[in-house]
């Protein structure tokens, strides 16, 4: 049983750690990861002095902030890309406990920052946004559910982890965090999809997500605000989006030139969700596409090697990390072009913020020892051997 989902390719148990995580870890994803990083400290430079002016720091305040936790969220994620899959699933385990109840008790230690939705621990020299780490684990426990029903006698991994995934939203919904929990619905529905779902179960569960939603309509303010300035004809341009939108506006494709963007005086978040604006006035649509394209080569990549893949469980659970991966960076896109209502989550490495950084860390870190070449052969050769 061991032959069949690991190979039986000798694995150099004899290597030394590093030179053999070198020799394994995609080194692709990884360089992109580091420039995504890059980027985000170039874009808060220019973002971030004036909200640092606001509010009483010195000018490169934030920068210095992002600087301090983005270097432990590289620290987080090469430790974790070290990891095996075992090790890495209980690490996911312990963590997603350990979010969850720090979610759950959100509604009575947190705090909003006044922008109307109860997110945050406020620790006195910073804040904790727990959900940012839900996700990691969340994905990895459900892709080891689904994975386990798939075995002959296993448990009903899809129907526990539906369950799983609905206590995870309802959770997120009391906050309100609804862009969150359209993202664990999103991942728990791509794993369950990779490990084979009827096309009619997901359909329900899509009907249910849209019934939900106008139910949210008519019960949050704060849902119902965000909706209805998505939905109107005219863009405010006195809003979050109407500064956004002519901000990428006028960056046309070369932008407007470094340092001379207007849009980070106007914008109170835009050195989080909206740092794509300040990328598209100042360096323009060129820079966009360069951002774009690094996202697209670490979730492609991914994806192909986990193709190769002949453990289940890793298949699914990387598959899950490296579509939510995707899909938050592509939902922080499409807020800023108005594809999508403001959601409040940031760009994932460029944008500014402590939770979301080292949540990041975790993520990748746990997508890159996912897709660690290992010593198993290529999955279709099983296939081929075994008449399937």
């Amino acid at each position: 049983m061991t032959e069949m989902v690991h190979g039986s390719i000798p694995g150099g148990d004899g290597e030394p750690i590093l030179p053999r995580w070198w020799r394994t870890v995609d080194k692709w994803s990884m360089s992109c990861v580091l420039a995504l990083f890059g980027m985000g400290l170039l874009l808060g430079l220019a973002a971030s002095p004036p909200l640092a002016e606001r509010n009483g720091f010195s000018a490169f305040h934030y920068v210095e902030r992002q600087v301090m936790f983005g270097s432990i969220a590289l620290i987080v994620m090469f430790a974790i890309t070290l990891m095996s899959p075992k090790t890495v699933r209980r690490l996911a385990v312990v963590g997603f406990g350990l979010s969850l109840i720090a979610v759950a008790l959100l509604p009575f230690f947190g705090t909003d920052f006044g922008k109307g939705a109860v997110r945050w621990y406020s620790l006195g020299i910073g804040s904790f946004q727990p959900s940012e780490f839900l996700k990691p684990g969340f994905i990895v426990l459900v892709g080891w559910m689904i994975a386990a029903s798939n075995e002959v006698a296993g448990p009903p991994g899809k129907t526990y982890s539906f369950g799983l995934a609905l206590i995870v939203v309802m959770l997120l919904a009391l906050q309100p965090d609804f862009g969150q929990a359209c993202l664990i619905l999103f991942a728990w529905g791509v794993m369950y999809f990779v490990g084979g779902a009827p096309f009619l179960v997901l359909a329900g569960i899509a009907g249910l997500t849209v019934a939900g939603g106008a139910f949210a309509y008519q019960n949050s303010e704060h849902f119902a605000r965000r909706i209805d300035g998505f939905l109107s004809a005219e863009v405010d341009p006195t809003t979050q989006l109407g500064y956004a939108a002519n901000a990428i506006r006028e960056g046309g494709f070369f932008g407007v030139g470094v340092g001379e963007g207007t849009v980070k005086w106007s914008l109170p978040d835009a050195h989080t969700d909206f740092i794509i604006a300040v990328a598209a006035e100042e360096y323009g649509l060129l820079l966009v596409l360069v951002i774009i394209v690094l996202y697209a080569t670490i979730v492609l990549r991914s994806l192909f090697r986990l193709m190769r893949e002949r453990d289940p469980f890793i298949r699914l659970a990387g598959t899950g990390l490296a579509c939510t991966f995707a899909m938050q960076a592509m939902i922080n896109i499409s807020v800023a072009v108005r594809l999508l209502p403001a959601k409040g989550m940031t760009l994932p490495f460029v944008s500014y913020g402590g939770s979301s950084l080292v949540a990041g860390g975790i993520l990748i870190g746990m997508l890159l020892a996912f897709t660690r070449a290992r010593p198993q052969g290529e999955i279709r050769d099983y296939l081929v051997r075994s008449g399937r």
